[in-house]
């Protein structure tokens, strides 16, 4: 049976341009959604089997619907000029590809489609549409699928009911009842999906709902009496036509839309004027030489262009297929041959299946190895389902592995390592010789992308890995990996292995000069410092949090008392809505400068709220309850819960591989997120204590990024400030005020400090005149006594703006790439985003490289002194140690010199010491 594929272009357009960043080509014309749109249409080319094709896009101008409802599609945006002007590329290109494109006046590109779904199937044809519309649902028969690239989903009519709740036949109905707001199509107020589906399993059909209507209860039912007159226009807009005429667009009816081959002279040419180096490589000459012309301009610039996003480098072939060869592991014989081979690799690939994502409590379903490319073995065991073949036994298997894994002179790699160390060591394993993490080194190479494998082998290698949900399945009826038939298993867990392994060595050659530092140096061994601080955790006292909690619990109280007098009645404090009303309703407080929800409301967020509250005491009572609320609700409620019963202690989650800027995260709590700057934010602290004989060492670093911004800005005044130990914020005073530093009051000091950090983070005049509660004016004449008075702070920012701008990132101090695919955006809000983002990056990126350098430098003094003081946290500049009581006065002299001799900048790097009972008496 012949296959249809028909490709939704409009919906592929705008989710290309927005998933994208601001790719530009070598003469600076954006190229995103061209680049975005490219790579879709190849990964369908190789998920999906077809023998015709069409790519639909809407075409300008009006369509029958406008005619019907004017207000149709009223409330979306026009669309973006850099999108427009992308959009003749985009059909060139995708022509030039061997997609027949239609377009067609009058009408949307789901009623071209619709057409076509309909002919084909009529003519004994099988039908797949790629989009992201919910609408085209309608459209899906047992001849009629849908799948979605971007989610990996498929729906022919049982997922549409599984998805919708009704079936395909009923799509229009249940359109029609809950309206679309994206196109701008009323349905029933306040009639939601799951009322929708409701009505249509009692009534059958829109019609028989509408006939009913006398007999629905309640507000909604009121509503659809209301919009009865209405429900059939809503319906007529909805329903996708299915008899557009096409004879003109398809002269040789479906001959027409035969796939065809790529039009490789013309490729050529588009891919050199866009700049995609490793798509020109494979359209180019038999030689795989691009024409000297177009090498030259494919790599005029390496800065913005889509290289940065997913191509090879200049001097990377063309990726080849790879032929696979994945084995089970089931008999001592099949495993005595792969230890031999595991022992004889210069480097093997490793990878563990497990029971949990819960690191400290994952246990081992089995095992993947890869030592060459597209071989890879799978070692089941623990599988458990009816009809399991014998698996070899866990302990004795492990035991015959443990020498291996354990010896550091046999090197491994793998895809976020750190989870498998703790699996490992949760069966008593140290993992040791680990060489190369593709997470990690993605991380370094492309931190603004994402990490995760299923992605990294599709822009690095052309590749689409098995996803676990296509093994395990999904939400609530998703099994475990212990009930995954093996054989379904070995195959997606031997692939992990010999993706990673692929993985390794395409990114290999990107970490060069600075950047192999960066992740040689700095995260690859923090790698193993996170691992052992996630492992230590800490001692929390639960009682202290239970009395804390009480004591939240109380405060809580009367400060819904006191907001329920000044509203003069009692409400909801967690009801947005009823705050609403209160506030901007019975209250009357001026509205002008709120912004609105977008449902239209205006806005009671926290930033409303702080505006607010300068003038009013309720929103004031409203954000202190809210504060306290978060504190017992994250805190105090829950830590106790997160207590492991086997350790006594709590163990967060480090992330290397989230923030651009190169800070970590901590989740499962985030223990970097404690409030500090209020009284019950840091009694919490004290709930984080030293165990009997031990004390909580806390070590900072005193003014990082203001010292870091001295070494960048090379600025006279303020290296010599630092150099001579004073306190930089009275300098800053003394310099803006124009008085000398006895006379700073604190009053100056404070809006010294202000300036200090506020112009790191890029503030405005604006923003500065809001935190110092002082008019606009005055605070810009203080930012500009400030920039003369440091005026190597000024040119910094300037050079730094400008070289972003050039070459697409900024560095730190120690070469890690920041990159910014928003500084060409001509799009002003963003393109100033991206540049305030310019000037901080380097000064955040670069603590986060020292905090690191400083925990590899203190664990490694740990272990080489033989102490029992351990890590235990760290959070952004601060480290957190707990240490016996006769290794203090060591730890405490020591701790201090290791941080401040991490690296030598232009200014003396300081770090501060303090010791107690609990995390906060340490301070």
């Amino acid at each position: 049976m012949k296959t249809l594929l028909l490709i939704d272009g409009s919906s592929y357009l705008y989710r290309a341009f927005h998933a994208m960043p601001d790719l530009r080509s070598p003469e600076g014309q954006p190229t995103g959604a061209i680049y975005g749109m490219v790579n879709m249409l190849r990964r369908l080319e190789k998920e999906v089997r077809f023998d015709y094709s069409a790519c639909v896009f809407d075409a300008k101008g009006k369509t029958f619907r406008d005619e019907l409802y004017p207000d149709y599609k009223a409330n979306r945006p026009s669309m973006p000029e850099e999108l427009a002007s992308q959009i003749t590329a985009v059909h060139d290109v995708v022509q030039a590809s061997g997609w027949p494109i239609l377009v067609v006046d009058g009408v949307e590109a789901d009623d071209v489609i619709g057409t076509l779904a309909r002919q084909a199937e009529a003519a004994g044809m099988q039908v797949i549409v790629s989009t992201g519309d919910k609408d085209i649902a309608q459209l899906v028969t047992p001849a009629v699928t849908l799948v979605n690239t971007m989610t990996n989903e498929t729906l022919d009519e049982a997922g549409v009911k599984e998805k919708f709740g009704v079936p395909p036949n009923r799509i229009i109905d249940y359109l029609t009842l809950i309206g679309d707001k994206v196109d701008n199509v009323p349905g029933v107020d306040k009639c939601g999906p799951k009322t929708a589906v409701k009505w249509l399993e009692q009534y059958g059909s829109l019609d028989a709902v509408m006939a009913n209507a006398a007999a629905i209860s309640g507000k909604v039912g009121d509503n659809l009496r209301a919009a009865l007159d209405w429900l059939p226009k809503g319906r007529e807009l909805i329903t996708i036509k299915c008899d557009v005429p096409l004879d003109g667009e398809m002269p040789q009816g479906m001959a027409t839309l035969l796939h065809r081959e790529r039009d490789k002279p013309k490729l050529v040419e588009l891919f050199t004027r866009f700049g995609f180096r490793s798509w020109l490589r494979e359209v180019s000459d038999a030689n795989g030489e691009a024409p000297a012309d177009a090498a030259t301009m494919a790599s005029a610039n390496p800065g913005v262009n889509g290289e940065l996003f997913g191509a090879d480098e200049d001097d990377e072939a063309p990726v080849a297929a790879v032929e696979r060869r994945y084995h089970t592991i089931l008999t001592e014989a099949e495993l005595e041959a792969w230890l031999a081979k595991l022992e004889a690799a210069p480097v093997v690939s490793l990878d563990t299946e497990t029971t949990s994502l819960d690191q400290m409590e994952a246990r081992l379903v089995g095992m993947s190895f890869s030592v060459t490319e597209g071989e890879a073995a799978y070692l089941p065991l623990a599988h458990h389902y009816a009809g399991v073949p014998e698996q070899l036994d866990l302990d004795a298997t492990l035991a015959r592995l443990k020498p291996w894994l354990e010896n550091p002179a046999r090197k491994k790699l793998g895809q976020n390592l750190k989870y498998d160390r703790h699996v490992l060591a949760n069966h008593g394993i140290a993992l040791a010789g680990v060489a190369d993490d593709t997470l990690l080194a993605s991380y370094v190479i492309e931190s603004h992308l994402t990490h995760n494998m299923d992605d990294l082998a599709r822009r690095h290698l052309g590749e689409s890995t098995v996803s676990y949900e296509d093994i395990c399945g999904k939400g609530a009826k998703q099994i475990g990996f212990a009930e995954v038939d093996i054989a379904v298993a070995s195959n997606y867990a031997a692939e992990d292995a010999d993706i990673t392994l692929r993985l390794n060595r395409a990114l290999a050659g990107k970490l060069e000069g600075r950047l192999a530092s960066v992740y040689r140096d700095i995260e690859l061994p923090v790698a193993e410092v996170l691992f052992a601080m996630e492992r230590n955790g800490v001692l929390i006292d639960r009682q202290r949090l239970a009395e804390q909690s009480h004591q939240l619990g109380s405060q809580m109280l009367q400060l819904e008392q006191e907001a329920y007098q000044q509203a003069g009645q009692p409400f909801n404090l967690n009801s947005p809505k009823q705050l609403q009303e209160i506030l901007f309703g019975k209250l009357g407080i001026d509205t002008k400068g709120v912004k609105k929800t977008p449902s239209g409301g205006f806005s009671t967020d926290e930033s409303v709220l702080e505006q607010l509250a300068l003038d009013h005491p309720l929103p004031k009572l409203i954000l202190q309850y809210r504060g306290l609320a978060k504190l017992k609700s994250t805190y105090t409620d829950k830590l106790p819960s997160l207590i492991r019963p086997d350790t006594g202690r709590v163990h967060t989650n480090y992330a290397q591989a989230v923030a651009i800027t190169g800070r970590l995260a901590s989740s499962d709590p985030n223990l970097q997120n404690i409030p500090v700057r209020t009284a019950e934010g840091r009694r919490v602290r004290e709930a984080f204590i030293a165990p009997p004989g031990h004390r909580i060492v806390s070590a900072d670093y005193s003014q990082i990024e203001l010292r870091i911004m001295a070494h960048l800005s090379d600025d006279a005044n303020m290296l010599a400030a630092f150099a001579s130990g004073e306190d930089i914020h009275k300098t800053t005073a003394a310099e803006v005020f124009g008085v000398t530093r006895e006379q700073v009051t604190s009053e100056q000091r404070r809006a010294a400090k202000a300036i200090n950090f506020g112009l790191i983070y890029g503030m405005s005049a604006f923003g500065l005149a809001s935190q110092l509660d002082i008019e606009r004016n005055a605070a810009q004449q203080y930012i500009d006594r400030y920039f003369m008075r440091f005026p190597g702070v000024a040119d910094y920012m300037q050079r730094t703006r400008e070289a972003a701008r050039e070459q697409g990132y900024v560095e730190t101090v120690f070469g890690r790439r920041l990159y910014l695919p928003e500084i060409r955006a001509s799009n002003p809000g963003r393109r100033s985003g991206a540049e305030r983002a310019a000037i901080n990056a380097p000064m955040q990126g670069t603590a986060a490289d020292l905090i690191k350098l400083a925990m590899i430098a203190v664990q490694r003094w740990l272990v080489a002194e033989g102490l029992a003081s351990k890590l235990i946290m760290q959070v952004h500049d601060e480290l957190v140690l707990e240490v016996p009581a006769a290794e203090l006065a060591r730890v405490t002299e020591r701790l201090p010199q290791i941080m401040a001799g991490v690296a030598e900048l232009k200014v003396p790097l300081l770090a501060e010491v303090g010791a107690g009972e609990s995390w906060e008496a340490a301070h």
